[in-house]
């Protein structure tokens, strides 16, 4: 499998506001986030989407496609064939759903559980050495003000009013 390279290191321009700052700086970190993950896993864990559908199902337990599709915010088509190669490497099972006769639940093997465990002590590592030297309240505030601004866009009332009134005024 060819690695793909780091993403660039470049000069930003100065932000126009500091909330744009916190964004440019989000996805920068995205970018990277993306990169390392495919660098420290391996194999069994390739894909982003691969690995949040193993955690959320050793997290939440099991599951309907649908149902992880709902909190993935993608369509059900989008999800099932991640789940299909899940199945095939021997990761996660499909079971009888009690509450629904066509929706089959999806849940971990054992395989699928010590990957997931695997990936959590990798990532306890690799996040303590990248965050040496940025103190405990700094990242508790951090998190905290990504999860503010978070809210800010789940709830559409905020933002959209003024998506359209930019679009409007052009």
């Amino acid at each position: 499998m060819r690695r793909k390279l780091a993403p660039r290191r470049r000069a930003h321009p100065k932000p126009r506001s500091a909330v744009q700052a916190l964004v440019d700086e989000t996805v920068a970190l995205h970018q990277w986030l993306a990169w390392v993950s495919e660098q420290i896993y391996g194999e069994d864990a390739r894909g982003a989407a691969r690995r949040w559908t193993l955690r959320r199902l050793d997290r939440d337990g099991a599951r309907t496609v649908p149902e992880l599709a709902r909190a993935r915010v993608v369509r059900r088509q989008s999800l099932q064939p991640i789940v299909d190669g899940l199945v095939r490497d021997g990761l996660v099972d499909l079971r009888e759903n009690p509450r629904h006769a066509r929706s089959e639940l999806v849940t971990l093997t054992r395989r699928g559980a010590d990957l997931v465990a695997r990936m959590d002590r990798v990532d306890e590592r690799v996040l303590r050495a990248a965050s040496r030297g940025v103190g405990e309240r700094d990242l508790v505030e951090a998190a905290e003000t990504l999860r503010a601004l978070r809210a800010g866009f789940e709830t559409g009332v905020r933002w959209r009013p003024a998506a359209s009134a930019a679009r409007g005024s052009t």
